[in-house]
């Protein structure tokens, strides 16, 4: 997000520069542009096939983005949902009153739409960029009101400056959307069917007067995520052994769409297109559309002109103000049982940095307005985006600067995480290694044959030296793939009727390579083992019962691969690096202290 933000400033500051220092610009991005398919034919600028065109893959990327949060994110459980559901309404409400009043009685008034809307990408760049210490369940929240924001925006888009409604056009896209629905029932439907349905639905919008950005949106929305079920994952590695075995043609087709249809829709359509859309769609619409003359005459214009001080107004005040009071009112009313998920100084942070509008807003200027009003809109724009910015920094420092704990109070709140993990840590049953008053309990799914636990280990090592953590270890070998995983699994246990469990857990690791069953009796020399008796619990059925329970617990928490860590019962999606991990410790710790006090 920091390099693709830095990329879109780039492309905003270019496209000024070059609207600046001739007449070359409009006339680059008004030259039209014609696609014809048949008798059909379209022709819009090269600027419209940009907005119009290209800006349909960002809106699908946020559409993702959102279906992601709704379905393995925070906002899964949906009376989180409340609050940034209502804040994005709200955020846009106030912003656009604000804008009319500053312009009422003049015909500027009509372009409301243009100060309601976030740039989510740029926003969410640079609140990485400023927001120091800002917690990463804030990513969620805010996500979900520029969500929302996006949502609204389109729909003001369709409804208040269309072309005119075509009911066939809008109904031929309608159906198009529908059919893709279906077709999702089946995981053998080629790409290409889902994107000539796109591109109906798209097309169809278009000659149906609504703005077509807004096909891209609701194909993300529908786009669900999920972690892959680890039978799935069996039936692929299956079709890619029958590949390996017999190469063919037909063979690999088959392995190539299972290996494709174990992997949710969702990371599928953000693998593809999102680093297209952050590191080209979006600075080239930047380019194409935030070009402005920023010469002496034309600033004066713009700092007395209603349009511009409106705009910069509504969205340094009042997307702050709107966010805040919704939240305030929500939580107030429910008596605290709706509340944000961030503490209230992350929230006024999230209220500040809305204010940075670049895409949509430029999107719905070139509708609302023109000639000298879109200058001055565009001039607006962009200083609300840096002052929102500026605004957005100077709240994180001051937050920073506060003593500890009311730092951690105004970042984190007193809210409670998420729980994934299905079955609770049982100090009883599990495995545990370090303090049992620890405050944070890390509990990590592995097999002692994949490399990429092997990997982890380094930075669990180093996270089991911090001092209020604890570490949990739960079998899940994938037998598919690591055909010596059970066996080594068996191994651990059969280790821990003797005290060794973690003395052999370190071994198993540290020597992935030799987990054949003279290794695994060497293993167990090494530890001063009683081999007659570790050789018998070896085959001990109440042994292959628990690893059992660990992966039926396992496919109950919705882990299908290894290593997968859990924090306070909170998943992990980030990396297993050290770093990573101990960052989400930090924040897990903070959160279980809030909650404590609380």
């Amino acid at each position: 997000e920091t390099a693709s933000s830095s990329v879109l400033l780039v492309s905003i500051v270019a496209a000024v520069v070059w609207a600046s220092v001739g007449s070359g610009y409009e006339r680059f991005w008004e030259v039209p542009a014609r696609i014809s398919l048949g008798e059909l034919q379209l022709e819009m600028s090269v600027r419209e096939w940009v907005s119009r065109g290209l800006m349909t893959f960002f809106f699908l990327v946020v559409g993702v983005e959102a279906r992601r949060q709704l379905d393995l994110g925070d906002l899964r459980r949906r009376d989180r949902l409340v609050i940034p559901v209502l804040a994005g309404v709200v955020a846009m409400a106030i912003p656009a009153m604000v804008f009319v009043l500053v312009n009422l009685g003049s015909d500027a008034a009509t372009g409301w739409g243009v100060a309601m809307s976030t740039d989510t990408a740029l926003a969410l760049g640079l609140l990485t960029l400023v927001g120091r210490g800002a917690p990463e369940r804030l990513r969620g929240f805010i996500v979900t009101v520029f969500i929302v924001d996006d949502l609204v925006a389109l729909v003001v888009i369709a409804l208040f400056y269309n072309s005119g409604v075509q009911a066939g056009p809008l109904a031929v896209a309608v159906l198009a959307f529908l059919l893709t629905l279906a077709l999702r029932r089946w995981t053998t439907v080629p790409g290409t069917a889902y994107a000539v349905l796109g591109v109906v639905c798209w097309g169809g919008l278009l000659l149906g007067g609504v703005d077509p950005v807004v096909a891209g949106l609701a194909l993300g929305l529908a786009s669900p995520a999920y972690t892959p079920e680890r039978r799935t994952l069996e039936q692929a590695t299956g079709l890619f052994r029958q590949f390996r075995e017999q190469p063919t043609s037909a063979l690999a087709r088959s392995a190539s769409a299972g290996l494709i249809g174990a992997i949710s829709p969702n990371d599928r359509l953000q693998d593809r297109f999102q680093g297209m859309t952050s590191f080209v769609i979006v600075p080239v619409f930047a380019l194409a559309n935030a070009g402005v003359r920023v010469g002496p005459p034309e600033l004066v214009h713009a700092l007395r002109s209603p349009v511009t001080i409106g705009i910069v107004l509504a969205y340094v005040l009042g997307k702050p103000v709107g966010v805040l009071l919704t939240s305030g009112l929500a939580t107030a009313v429910s008596r605290g049982r709706i509340r944000p998920p961030v503490g209230w100084g992350a929230v006024a942070g999230s209220g500040t940095i809305a204010g940075v509008g670049f895409t949509v807003a430029v999107l719905i200027a070139a509708l609302a307005f023109s000639a000298r009003d879109l200058a001055d809109a565009k001039v607006g724009i962009l200083a609300a985006a840096l002052a929102s910015a500026v605004v957005t920094g100077v709240l994180f420092r001051v937050i920073h600067l506060l003593p500890s704990a009311t730092r951690n109070l105004a970042l984190n709140g007193r809210s409670v995480q998420t729980l994934d993990l299905s079955r609770p840590v049982d100090s009883a049953r599990d495995h545990i290694r370090g303090s049992g008053t620890a405050v944070v309990t890390v509990v990590e799914y592995g097999d002692f044959q994949c490399p990429y636990c092997g990997r982890a280990e380094q930075g669990v090592r180093e996270l089991r030296a911090e001092a209020d953590v604890r570490f949990v270890w739960r079998h899940l070998p994938l037998g598919d793939v690591h055909p010596r995983a059970e066996r080594a699994a068996q191994a651990a246990e059969a280790a821990a009727e003797q005290g060794t469990f973690w003395e052999m857990h370190d071994l198993l690791l540290a020597n992935q390579a030799d987990l054949g069953e003279e290794d695994l009796l060497a293993f167990a020399d090494e530890l001063g083992l009683d081999r007659q008796r570790f050789v018998r619990d070896l085959d001990d059925p109440a042994i292959a019962a628990r690893i059992r329970a660990d992966v039926e617990s396992a496919d109950a928490s919705g882990v299908s691969g290894t290593p997968t860590f859990f924090l306070n019962g909170a998943r992990h999606y980030g990396a297993y690096d050290f770093e990573s991990l101990a960052a989400a410790a930090r924040e897990a710790r903070t959160v279980a202290v809030l909650r404590d006090r609380s």
